[in-house]
């Protein structure tokens, strides 16, 4: 399918920032808090509007294409799962209109909005925006890695033992794993954060903030936009078993290609740490 990919950038900037006007607008105070899969899982009113006003802007420009929302899909990596296999992925936006819902519900200004595009079953645009800060964070296949307009690399870092990783807590059964992961990288490397949103983290690791990042069991919302800039930007974006990322990789690991070997060796529990 042939399509202008910097027209489709363009429209998904847009689409970021009018959701991002509500976030801003309603950060620490949604009239309604719901659980969704579990008591690490909500969801507000303002994330079900945020959606509809991304699908709007989203829909007028491309009415052919189809829409894989974070609000749209029943709670539990199941349903994720079901929902990415039955996507049409010819002109598909992946969305998450509130990643990092909990820090928007605390009033905790680290809450972005997320929008990726597949063109024929390969994430060719992604745009990550964090309103509270204002910065837009953006790429396509073929183009230039950019934050708020001005060009983005991973870093040079070199060495795991110096590095800077993030990572977080998923909401379902990968959660203790994922905090023996943390626990374990926290002797050897230089320091891990742990922010909230594996789409800051993604953004963070494109524009060289961040030397990587991983995190257990997460959704084709919250990774398709970071995979693209990842990559764009000079880096390297593969599952844990460094498998080539694509719609359904849940488990995530992107660095900025120096260390992701090492990364990858170390995510494995049952392999002893290197002197």
């Amino acid at each position: 399918m042939e399509i202008d990919l910097r027209e489709a950038q363009g429209v998904a900037e847009r689409a970021a920032r009018v959701a991002g006007e509500l976030i801003r607008e309603w950060i620490g105070r949604p009239a309604q808090t719901l659980e969704k899969s579990s008591p690490h899982d909500l969801v507000t009113e303002v994330d079900k509007a945020c959606q509809e006003a991304i699908y709007r802007v989203l829909h007028e420009a491309f009415p052919d294409s189809t829409f894989l929302g974070e609000e749209s899909v029943a709670p539990g990596p199941e349903a994720a799962t079901r929902a990415a296999q039955e996507a049409d992925q010819t002109l598909l936006w992946v969305v998450d209109p509130i990643d990092g819902t909990l820090n928007f519900i605390r009033g905790i200004p680290a809450c972005t909005v997320s929008i990726g595009l597949v063109v024929e079953g390969r994430a060719v645009v992604g745009v990550i925006y964090d309103p509270m800060r204002d910065e837009i964070f953006s790429a396509y296949d073929g183009g230039e890695a950019t934050c708020n307009g001005q060009p983005m690399k991973v870093s040079p870092e070199p060495d795991l033992s110096s590095a800077i990783l993030a990572s977080g807590f998923p909401t379902g059964a990968y959660r203790g794993k994922n905090a023996q992961q943390i626990m374990r990288f926290g002797h050897h490397v230089r320091n891990v954060r742990a922010l909230g949103s594996a789409a800051i983290h993604l953004a963070y690791v494109a524009a060289g903030r961040l030397d990587g990042f991983w995190e257990n069991d997460l959704n084709a919302w919250d990774l398709c936009a970071g995979a693209v800039l990842v990559q764009v930007a000079g880096g390297k974006v593969t599952d844990a078993d460094n498998a080539p990322y694509d719609l359904f990789t849940r488990h995530i690991a992107a660095t900025n290609g120096r260390i992701h070997e090492a990364l990858l060796r170390d995510l494995d529990l049952d392999t002893p740490l290197s002197p």
